[in-house]
């Protein structure tokens, strides 16, 4: 659905995004991770078409992105600051966004407009930040966009308007095959809704796996054993982590489950845990073994 091939992108002779390549499919929600200043917000602007790749190309179904009218009519992009003109109401926006876009579906605006409760006739900027995103996605699904484009989307929602956008997003995706990309520093948000998982950081990808893939592949690892803890054995695996607390050891190890416990139960260990992680702690342990700056957490 969409491809984005080795686009690189520079400001002022600082490049931001290097050789980024990619594909998300059809129907699919893809979470862009990444520490600030990663260039996430460069990447989905771009692929968005409002900035020029310096290097490189994004195709959505097989078609250019940037200055391509009939192309972006398939794709809406939500800002973390969404854009609304001065002093305009929403359903003052309804018309102009109806005018722009040829699938504008004024009934899917009503029944959100009605959904999330707000007050059409009032002047957006009036709104709190949190209702002003409310609007943001009432537009963006009333345009029926096979392509939805998110940038700290749930920023400033209280928590039963998270769930009430989440359930919306996942239901267009389920019965339209709408696709989505969504930037977010709320890792447990995105575990709950995505399929595919990409970290970004200083502008290149550390990896980019679907999420179930991701999770299978890195798992916290509890030991102890009757004498010392074997030296040897940490040097068999793929360690990104270790503590040692007394007579146990708790490890971050990537690699299979199966082969991760056959290396370590060749040591006799008198304790083996193997704990599931949530993607929040992936993403934290990932980022510390590239060396960003990272607080301990394996007490959580």
């Amino acid at each position: 659905m969409i491809e984005i091939k080795g686009i690189s992108k520079a400001f002022d002779g600082t490049e931001i995004i290097h050789d980024i390549s990619f594909s998300v499919r059809k129907g699919s929600i893809y979470g862009l991770l990444g520490s600030n200043g990663a260039g996430k917000t460069t990447l989905l602007k771009t692929i968005a078409g409002v900035l020029k790749p310096g290097s490189g190309e994004i195709l959505l179904g097989e078609q250019p992105v940037f200055e391509n009218t009939s192309t972006k009519e398939t794709l809406f992009f939500i800002p973390d600051q969404p854009f609304f003109f001065a002093h305009y109401t929403l359903s003052q926006m309804a018309q102009f966004y109806q005018t722009t876009y040829s699938r504008w579906d004024h009934d899917q605006y009503q029944s959100l407009a009605n959904l999330f409760g707000i007050e059409t006739t009032k002047k957006l900027h009036k709104f709190s930040k949190g209702v002003q995103r409310q609007a943001a996605f009432i537009l963006a699904l009333a345009t029926q966009p096979d392509v939805l484009i998110l940038d700290e989307p749930m920023d400033g929602l209280d928590p039963v308007v998270r769930k009430k956008v989440k359930n919306i997003l996942i239901s267009e995706v389920a019965e339209r095959e709408m696709t989505i990309l969504i930037s977010s520093h709320n890792l447990r948000e995105v575990e709950d809704i995505c399929d595919h998982i990409g970290i970004l950081h200083q502008g290149k990808f550390l990896l980019e796996k679907e999420l179930d893939d991701l999770k299978s592949g890195i798992h916290k690892v509890q030991l102890a054993f009757k004498g010392e803890t074997p030296k040897k054995l940490f040097k068999e695996l793929d360690l990104l982590y270790e503590e040692i607390r007394g007579s146990v050891s708790l490890c971050i190890v990537r690699g299979d489950e199966q082969q991760v416990r056959t290396i370590i139960q060749a040591y006799h260990p008198v304790i083996l845990d193997l704990l599931p992680l949530t993607l929040e702690e992936i993403f934290i342990y990932e980022m510390e073994d590239v060396g960003y700056a990272i607080q301990n957490i394996m007490d959580q």
